[in-house]
């Protein structure tokens, strides 16, 4: 199987890339590559004005002719050289004297915020420090693009979210072009202009955080983005059910006899009937079985079945009893889901509407 099969993608000047997805999809080979530290076997690479690489011309600029800088997942920081040193070292091996001249490395560490620590070593800083100097020393050249290798990963939650709003200030701050790796999605949605989902070496969807989030472009995305509850339906020529159960209330998708589709929901878009009720004039509504509820802070995250397909909705309590806890775990309750706020795919995985234009993309009779 290839790391990377036939991308072809542009990056604006000044965007903010994001390559999402999974270890293994070939996100950091496809970085590598822009960066001239693995050569692909066929294609080109055009970094602004500059060729860098063309397999057909057999021409492959090494890393440090390329214009980029790179930030690291370890920081990759010199541990016997100060924080100004290790500032300096790109504009030394570039041989970038005006920026020694006119001390860019003091600039970039005042933008970061650790212009107090320029005397310091890398094994005297907390993480957080050795991070925000490893990011200006990717930037303190002031390349054409820069690369970003998961550089938050080694954080514990509070420090990534804090030092991921100081990147994405420094983005609009300074404006420069990066191309971003993570397998985080939270973290993906809150830095890019646009994400590439990536799959097997390839784009699955290539879009901004909110398509991406409100219209996935196949089943694989929905999964990736959030849409955890896969729900496997049927159309009998009158009615669509759930996992072999039953729909009532407002659903319909283009359709013809005995086909099978799936349909992608979050948690938070589930919705719990109270007992009794078996219908909402704006929901979907199927039968399930409680498996189990728990504490959730503000709400409670709900384990249901139907017809062994599991689903997971978490539902607001605010501060008080959600009438859930008072239902033992093997009854059954109706759950409910507004159309609008799912995507559906056929047996392949392919988006069936196009939330964006309204067009019905395939009408298939294959089996989920």
């Amino acid at each position: 199987m290839r790391a990377v099969d036939g991308l072809d993608f542009d990056i604006d000047e000044g965007e903010f890339l994001v390559l999402l997805g999974p270890s293994g999809c070939g996100k950091t080979t496809t970085l590598r590559c822009l960066a001239g530290l693995e050569s692909p076997d066929d294609g080109r690479i055009v970094l602004g004005e500059q060729m860098v690489f063309d397999a057909s011309r057999k021409l492959n600029l090494p890393p440090e002719r390329r214009g980029i800088g790179m930030v690291f997942q370890s920081y990759a920081l010199w541990p016997h050289l100060t924080v100004r040193k290790n500032l300096e070292y790109p504009l030394r091996a570039r041989k970038l004297k005006q920026g020694l001249r006119e001390d860019w490395a003091a600039e970039l560490a005042a933008v970061v915020e650790c212009e107090n620590l320029l005397d310091r070593y890398p094994g005297q800083l907390s993480g957080g420090q050795q991070q925000r100097v490893a990011l200006a020393r990717g930037l303190v050249a002031r390349p054409d693009l820069v690369l970003f290798d998961e550089p938050l990963s080694n954080l514990d939650a509070r420090l990534r979210k804090d030092v991921r709003s100081e990147l994405h200030h420094l983005h609009r701050r300074l404006g420069f072009t990066a191309v971003y790796v993570t397998h985080d999605q939270e973290e993906a949605f809150a830095l890019g202009d646009r994400l590439a989902i990536m799959r097997s070496g390839k784009i699955e969807q290539i879009d901004t955080p909110a398509r991406v989030f409100e219209n996935p472009a196949s089943d694989y995305v929905a999964n990736f983005v959030g849409m955890s509850n896969r729900l496997p339906l049927t159309f009998d020529g009158q009615t669509w059910a759930v996992a072999g159960v039953e729909m009532l209330g407002p659903f319909d998708l283009p359709r013809q006899a005995n086909q099978a589709a799936v349909g992608r929901v979050r948690a938070e878009d589930l919705t719990l009937l109270q007992p009794g009720e078996r219908t909402h004039p704006d929901l979907a509504t199927f039968s399930a079985t409680l498996i189990d509820s728990s504490y959730a802070g503000r709400g409670r995250d709900v384990m249901l079945e139907v017809n062994g397909t599991a689903l997971h909705a978490t539902v607001a309590a605010g501060r008080g009893v959600h009438w859930v806890d008072a239902v033992k775990p093997g009854a059954p309750l109706m759950v409910g889901f507004r159309q609008d706020v799912g995507s559906f795919y056929d047996s392949d995985g392919a988006l069936i509407v196009d939330k964006g234009t309204g067009a019905t993309q395939l009408q298939t009779t294959g089996v989920a």
